[in-house]
C-alpha cells in the first residue's frame, strides 16, 4: 500500500509539474500571438484557431503588399536595383535593365553586378553608400559597350543621376534616373538666353548712344528723365552681360580649365580696390583676417570674377558705415586640402525660406533686406550669385548661403581645393 502510495504521488507530482510547463509554454505562446477580445473567453484551442487564422490573414495582406510594392517598382519610370553585401544583383525592374543593358531574368543565383553591367561609377556609389551608411548621390555619363570587340563604344551615352540607399544587412538599394532630357532642355534654355542676350546688346548699345546724345541737347528740366533713362539702359547692359558671362561659363563647363599657381590675398585686395570707390561714397570698410599668401591652382580670371561678384553682393547689402568682412584659412574637405573664404556684411539677411533658392537665376530675397541700399534694385542683376557658384562648380569647390550669428547679415562660404582636381565626377552625400 505503500508503494501504491507514492507511485501515485510521484505520478501527481509529475503530472503537475507537465501542466505546469504546458501552462508556462502556452502563455508565452498567447504573450507572442495576439489574440482578438472576444476570443479570450473560450477555450485554449479556439484562442489558438483564432490566432492563427489571424496571423494568416496578416500575412496574406502583407504578401499583396509586397507583390504590389514591386509590381510599382518593375513598372516605374525610374529605375531601381538591389544589391546584397557582396554586390551581388537581388532584384532590378525593367527600367534599370534598360538603364544599364542587363540582361538576366533569373535571381535564384545571384551574379556580380559589375559583371552584368559595366558601370564602375555605379559600383563606386553603391561602396559608397554601404561605407557611409546614408543616402548618396552620384551622376554620370553611361556608355553602353558592345559585345563586339571592333566596336566597343557603339552604343549610346546619357547622363544618369544614381541615389544610393543604405538597407539591412549591409545590402544597397539605388534608384536610377535618365537625364538625357533634362540636359536636353538645359541646353536649349542655355542656348536661348545667350542668342537673346546677343540680340539685345547691340539695340541697347545704340539706345545708350542716343541717350547721351540727347541729354546734352535737351532742356535742363528734362535732364533728369536723360539721366533715369540711361540708368536703366546701363542696368539692362549689365543684365547682358551677366547673362552671356553665365552662358559662356556654361558653354566652357566640359574644356579643360586652364589653372595656374594663385595668390588668393592679391586676388581679393585687387577685387576690393576696383570696388573702394563705390565704398567710401557711404563710408563702408574693408577687413580681412587670415594669411599674408595663400597659393592654390586657379583660373586667375574667373575667381577674380567670382571675388568682385562676392564683395560686390556684400557692399550692395551692407548699411553705409559698415565693414564689409572676410576671413581666409586653410582647411581640408575630406582628403583634399583647400582654401576656406567666409564673406559676411552688415545687413538684413537672407530669409529662411529664400536660402535654398539664393543661387538661382535672377533670384531677388524680399524687399527688405534690398532698402539697405537704395540703389541695389537698380544695379542687381539677380545672376551675381549664380555666376559664383558656376565659376565654383568649374574648379570643383562648393559654395554656402547662410546668415551669420553675430552680424545677421549676409554670410557666404566659399571652398576652394588648392590644387586643381580631376575631371572626374564627386560624391554628394545627403545627412
Amino acid at each position: 500500500m505503500l508503494s501504491f502510495l507514492a507511485g501515485l504521488s510521484i505520478g501527481l507530482l509529475c503530472l503537475l509539474v507537465t501542466r505546469l510547463r504546458s501552462g508556462a509554454r502556452r502563455k508565452a505562446l498567447f504573450e507572442r500571438i495576439k489574440i482578438e477580445p472576444a476570443a479570450q473567453f473560450f477555450s485554449y484551442e479556439a484562442q489558438i484557431a483564432s490566432a492563427v487564422a489571424q496571423q494568416s490573414t496578416v500575412v496574406d495582406d502583407l504578401q499583396t503588399e509586397i507583390e504590389e510594392i514591386n509590381r510599382v517598382l518593375q513598372c516605374s519610370p525610374i529605375g531601381y536595383l538591389k544589391v546584397d553585401e557582396e554586390n551581388r544583383l537581388l532584384w532590378c525592374n525593367a527600367k534599370a535593365k534598360q538603364l544599364l543593358g542587363i540582361e538576366q531574368t533569373d535571381y535564384t543565383v545571384p551574379k556580380l553586378l559589375l559583371a552584368i553591367a559595366r558601370s564602375y561609377e555605379l559600383d563606386q556609389l553603391i561602396d559608397q553608400t554601404r561605407t557611409h551608411q546614408t543616402e548618396c548621390k552620384k551622376e554620370w555619363t553611361i556608355r553602353s559597350i558592345s559585345p563586339d570587340p571592333a566596336n566597343v563604344l557603339e552604343g549610346p551615352a546619357y547622363p544618369l543621376s544614381g541615389y544610393g540607399i543604405p538597407l539591412s544587412r549591409r545590402h544597397v538599394g539605388v534608384f536610377l534616373e535618365n537625364r538625357q532630357e533634362a540636359v536636353t532642355l538645359a541646353q536649349q534654355r542655355d542656348r536661348w538666353t545667350s542668342d537673346v542676350a546677343h540680340e539685345l546688346k547691340t539695340p541697347l548699345t545704340s539706345i545708350r548712344l542716343v541717350g547721351e546724345t540727347l541729354r546734352n541737347r535737351i532742356d535742363p528740366s528734362l535732364v533728369s528723365w536723360a539721366d533715369r533713362l540711361l540708368r536703366e539702359v546701363n542696368r539692362l547692359s549689365a543684365l547682358v552681360d551677366d547673362m552671356l558671362s553665365l552662358s559662356h561659363l556654361e558653354q566652357r563647363q566640359q574644356e579643360r580649365l586652364e589653372v595656374e599657381d594663385t595668390d588668393l590675398v592679391k586676388l581679393l585686395y585687387q577685387a576690393w580696390q576696383s570696388l573702394e570707390p563705390q565704398a567710401k561714397l557711404q563710408d563702408k570698410g574693408f577687413d580681412y583676417q587670415g594669411p599674408e599668401c595663400a597659393i592654390a591652382s586657379v583660373n586667375s580670371g574667373l575667381v577674380y570674377r567670382m571675388l568682385l561678384n562676392l564683395l560686390d553682393n556684400a557692399l550692395k547689402y551692407s548699411p553705409p558705415n559698415q565693414t564689409i568682412h572676410v576671413h581666409l584659412q586653410s582647411v581640408e574637405q575630406g582628403d583634399d586640402p583647400g582654401l576656406l573664404l567666409d564673406i559676411f556684411d552688415w545687413g538684413e539677411g537672407f530669409l529662411e525660406k529664400d536660402l535654398p533658392y539664393v543661387f538661382d537665376r535672377f533670384y531677388r530675397s524680399d524687399v527688405s533686406r534690398t532698402r539697405s541700399s537704395s540703389d541695389a534694385i537698380a544695379n542687381g542683376t539677380g545672376l551675381g550669385l549664380s555666376i559664383v557658384q558656376k565659376i565654383l562648380e568649374f574648379h570643383q569647390g562648393t559654395v554656402q548661403a547662410q546668415n551669420h550669428p553675430e552680424t545677421k547679415g549676409a554670410w557666404l562660404q566659399v571652398w576652394l581645393p588648392k590644387a586643381p582636381i580631376k575631371a572626374n565626377d564627386q560624391y554628394s552625400i545627403s545627412k
